[in-house]
């Protein structure tokens, strides 16, 4: 049973981004401050929707906006049930904002657990600055522009005057990767529809993130009664009682749903030098070339590298690019002392960095238990639970290698089981040469049907929304 956790979660991590659009922070890339609104026009607003994948109903979501002494209180939460490979888990996420009388973002607190795992944010705006904490860590983000927080992105078109046939273009920012990403929405038109038992006019809005579509309908008093796009998810506005009412049961298969196809087997991967193959449906987002890829549209040719001598690594440190061992991101906690006396007891100060790599990743592979993991990648969790997907292997092999002085980064795309492909994410360290890595496969380097298409974070790895279910490969040569 342990061959099928080798396999990617990272879908279930996307998915829970697009759905936390309607939970997420947004400023508009043209300047835009809401004048004070009359309190006494306003009442507390309270909505809820059951989230539905293929007219089975998988969760719920539910938010209040509320006038308070010096602005407004807006909360939202989701409870979904999701399953990755099989594995059925229980996912809750919240966000709380404190806004201005204006509606700009005064603080937040945002919050999601899965099983074991759970992760925590906590921001406020002081000035031009907007200061998050993560794990008694502080990152200060500097703001141009008025931030905004709201439980869906379509009601900040709506408050704006979106017109017929006009596009406005908006800004995400993400407190799980302190990442931000532009958000397309345009009015389509107006549209009739049945909610809660009555026939509502509403106005239709298509929103476009990355590549990945969806579309909303909006009431005539801006509240968002339905939302639909990616993986077939369909959220939609019903009293509270059947919201909370009638157990969801598990999505489909994210993992399986978001796979490429593979129109031939490939045996014995871990022995192939050479993997050539056709692929359409990336964008030019996607890092096909480079390093051990060689991209000629539409060919990718990956080749399997050469661990490098001992010595040479030796000889290379004085090219040592030590900016990939400085600031590491947030959840990748290289410096704390768990995971540098983690590091201490496996490697030797007299090993190479080669062998330090070798033990780091054979570590891992032995220790950490692979299972499905539906919350945001965490070092530190990880080393404490020891448990986790692709994801928490690649984030801890990150923190501990550099930990041993090794620079490491993260790469995510493409890998071959059980007859296609699936989303993935490894590493790369830096031994002379960069040179990939995946823990949760025990494999250095890593086999060629690895196939990265993002090298970095998790503000990278977003980037794989745009073409998540539109990848198609053909495979052409296997040596």
């Amino acid at each position: 049973m342990k061959k099928i956790w080798i396999a990617v979660i990272f879908c279930g991590l996307l998915f829970l981004y697009l759905l936390g659009l309607r939970l997420d922070f947004f400023r508009k890339e043209t300047p835009y401050s809401a004048p004070p609104i009359d309190k006494q026009n306003i009442s507390v607003k309270e909505t809820w929707m059951n989230i539905y994948q293929h007219d089975r109903k998988i969760g719920y979501a539910h938010r209040s906006f509320i006038p308070i002494d010096k602005g407004y209180r807006l909360a939202d939460s989701a409870y979904l049930r999701i399953n990755t490979m099989g594995m059925v888990q229980d996912v809750r996420v919240r966000t709380e904002g404190n806004l201005n009388s204006d509606l700009t973002l005064a603080s937040f607190d945002f919050y999601l657990q899965s099983g074991l795992f759970h992760f925590k944010a906590q921001g406020k705006v002081t000035g031009k600055t907007l200061s998050v904490f993560i794990d008694k860590q502080k990152i200060e983000i500097p703001i141009d522009k008025n931030l905004y927080l709201t439980s869906g992105i379509v009601d900040a078109a709506f408050d704006s005057g979106l017109k017929p046939n006009q596009t406005k273009t908006f800004l995400v920012f993400d407190p799980a990767s302190m990442g931000k990403r532009p958000v397309r929405i345009a009015l389509i038109g107006n549209e009739s529809l049945d909610i809660m038992g009555r026939r509502q006019n509403t106005k239709k809005i298509s929103i476009d993130f990355m590549g990945a579509s969806q579309t909303a309908w909006i009431a005539e008093d801006g509240t968002v009664v339905q939302e639909e796009g990616f993986m077939g998810i369909l959220l939609k506005r019903v009293p509270k009682k059947e919201a909370l009412n009638g157990l969801a049961v598990a999505s489909q298969d994210l993992t399986k749903i978001v796979s490429a196809a593979s129109n031939v087997p490939i045996k014995q991967q871990d022995q192939l030098k050479q993997l050539r193959l056709q692929i359409t449906g990336t964008n030019d987002k996607i890092l096909l070339n480079g390093g051990r890829q060689t991209y000629t549209p539409p060919i990718l040719t990956i080749l399997r590298e050469e661990l490098p001598d001992p010595s040479e690594v030796l000889a290379s440190e004085k090219d040592l690019p030590e900016r990939h061992l400085q600031n590491a991101p947030p959840l990748i906690q290289d410096e704390h002392p768990k995971i540098k006396n983690k590091v201490a007891e496996i490697v030797s100060p007299d090993d190479s960095p080669l062998t330090k790599a070798q033990k780091l990743v054979s570590w891992i592979y032995k220790n950490i238990d692979k299972r499905p993991v539906l919350s945001i990648p965490n070092a530190l969790q990880t080393l404490e639970n020891r448990m986790g997907d692709c994801n928490e292997h690649a984030v801890l092999l990150a923190a501990m290698a550099r930990a041993a002085d090794i620079p490491a980064q993260i790469e995510a795309g493409l890998v071959y089981m059980n007859g296609g492909f699936y989303y993935h994410a490894w590493n790369v360290l830096y031994l002379g040469r960069w040179i990939t890595a995946d823990s949760l496969m025990g494999q250095m380097p890593a086999d060629v049907t690895h196939i990265r298409f993002i090298r970095g974070g998790a503000d990278r790895q977003i980037d794989l929304v745009g073409v998540i279910g539109k990848v198609k490969i053909h495979i052409l040569e296997q040596l």
